[in-house]
Order: structure tokens, then C-alpha cells, then sequence
């Protein structure tokens, strides 16, 4: 996942909410959310090269997203998956706990990582580093995550698009229309301007990233209402071609979907 903004505790009907762009290369397998896990109850997309998620949610209110940081060293491949990392992560009871299991992780046993894990209480964001996993609270607000460091100044892709989800957060909480909201956060989702960034090919300095082996797979828009109640909307395929359509959450998915593990 290369775009993942979040809004932690900006809205009192809402006190987490994340739209985020799942960007791939076209050729890896994965599917459609589903029952991850039965118990406890995981909901997300599986990668079916490795196993893991990138994406998920959990009956406990907690939800994980992952992005690949984008470093100077090329990833190792014989590294643990990222994504089975994610797995762990949703199965703790809360935010606070998966970030004290994210704290005594080893961060040589992975490629480099930005990993969001929040619930309704509490948002932190972990990056394993050489000198170690470093862990970040997020305050209540606005906050937009990339492949590059998390909260980089420099970064022009995530300064520009900072401010669109801003100013359409203050638009929801003005007039409360969750559908003129989720439809603002598909444009932006969607935008296909290129903030240019040396560190980055220029393709991929969009949101919505088209290129011919490397792109935007999926966009996802999950709300944890203020009663622990998930409402999950998922788009399969870049969110400027396919719209979102309601997907499965940790209290309507069927246990039998659990069954789809990795071949």
C-alpha cells in the first residue's frame, strides 16, 4: 500500500477512519477482503504469494495498514513476509497492545515498513529501522502515510494531498453527509497529478498510479463508528475506473471464508 491517510479521533460519530490505495505490482495474486482469521475475527485482502495482508480489520476494533518504505537498499528476499507481520498485529485486543508487540519485534527480520495499527483510543505508527523499531503515537487529526519516511516534510505527494484530506474532513464535519464524504475521499483517492519528487519516478508520484506493470490494485475506506461498528467499503481496481461497493467486515463476513488461506 503506497497512500494511506487516516483520521484518528476527528470525528466523534467516527473516531477512526482510513482511505487508503493498495499500490502493487499487477502480476502479484491477491484477493478481494475476506475472513483471515475466525478467531479472532480478521477481515482484509490476502496476498496470495506470501500470505499476508496489507490491509485489515479485526473484531476488537483494531485496524493495521502496511506500506513498503521506499529506502536506499534493495529488499532481501528471504526476509519474513511483511504481511504475515500485519497478521500478528490485528490479532492483539487492542491499538495499544499490538504497538508493545510491534515494539519487541526485531526489525532486521524485515524489509523496511511504515505499519499503522489504531483503534478508537489510540493510533501509532511503527517503522523498523538499523537502529531499531521506532514507534510513533499519532495525535487526534489528519495524518497521511507514503512509501517514503512517515510525516516527511519534503515530501510533495504527501504535503498535497494532506491538505485535500483536511479540508474535506471540515466538510463532513460541517454538514455530516457520509455519502458526499466517501465520494470526496475517491477523489482525492483518485487523483492522477504528479507531485514531483526525485526520489520517486515520476509515474509514482500520483495517487492513483497507472503504469504498465506497477499500480494501484485496490483503494479501501473503512469507519470505526463510535460504537465499535466497522462499515467497510472496497474498490477492486484503481478508484478512478471501479467504484466501491460494501464489503465484508468482522461481524458479517462467513466463517467459511477462512478457508481461503494461502495455496
Amino acid at each position: 500500500m503506497c497512500t494511506l491517510a487516516v483520521y484518528v479521533r476527528r470525528f466523534a460519530e467516527y473516531p477512526l477512519v482510513v482511505a487508503a490505495n493498495r499500490d502493487e505490482f499487477l502480476a502479484r495474486p491477491a484477493t478481494s477482503p475476506l475472513l483471515l482469521s475466525p478467531s479472532p475475527r480478521i477481515v482484509g485482502g490476502r496476498d496470495l504469494l506470501a500470505g499476508g495482508t496489507w490491509l485489515g480489520i479485526s473484531e476488537h476494533g483494531v485496524a493495521a495498514g502496511l506500506l513498503n518504505r521506499r529506502t536506499g537498499d534493495a529488499p532481501v528476499a528471504d526476509k519474513r513476509s511483511r504481511g504475515l507481520l500485519m497478521l500478528e498485529t490485528l490479532a492483539a485486543p487492542s491499538a495499544a497492545d499490538a504497538a508493545q508487540v510491534l515494539a519487541a519485534t526485531d526489525p532486521a527480520t524485515y524489509n523496511a515498513f511504515t505499519l499503522l495499527v489504531a483503534d478508537a483510543r489510540t493510533a501509532v505508527v511503527a517503522q523498523n529501522r538499523p537502529d531499531g523499531m521506532q514507534l510513533t503515537e499519532l495525535t487526534a487529526g489528519v495524518h497521511v502515510l507514503s512509501n517514503l519516511d512517515f510525516d516527511d516534510p519534503t515530501c510533495p505527494k504527501r504535503a498535497r494531498s494532506h491538505e485535500r484530506f483536511a479540508r474535506v474532513a471540515t466538510a463532513f464535519e460541517a454538514d455530516g453527509d457520509l455519502d458526499a464524504f466517501r465520494a470526496a475521499l475517491r477523489t482525492i483517492l483518485s487523483d492522477h497529478t504528479v507531485a514531483l519528487d526525485p526520489r520517486l519516478p515520476d509515474a509514482l508520484g500520483s495517487l492513483c498510479v497507472h503504469t504498465e506493470q506497477f499500480g494501484t490494485r485496490c483503494s479501501s475506506l473503512v469507519f470505526l463508528d463510535a460504537r465499535g461498528t466497522w462499515t467497510h467499503w472496497f474498490a477492486d481496481g484503481p478508484p478512478c475506473r471501479v467504484p466501491y461497493s460494501p464489503a465484508l467486515t468482522p461481524t458479517n463476513a462467513p466463517t467459511a471464508r477462512a478457508s481461503a488461506t494461502r495455496p
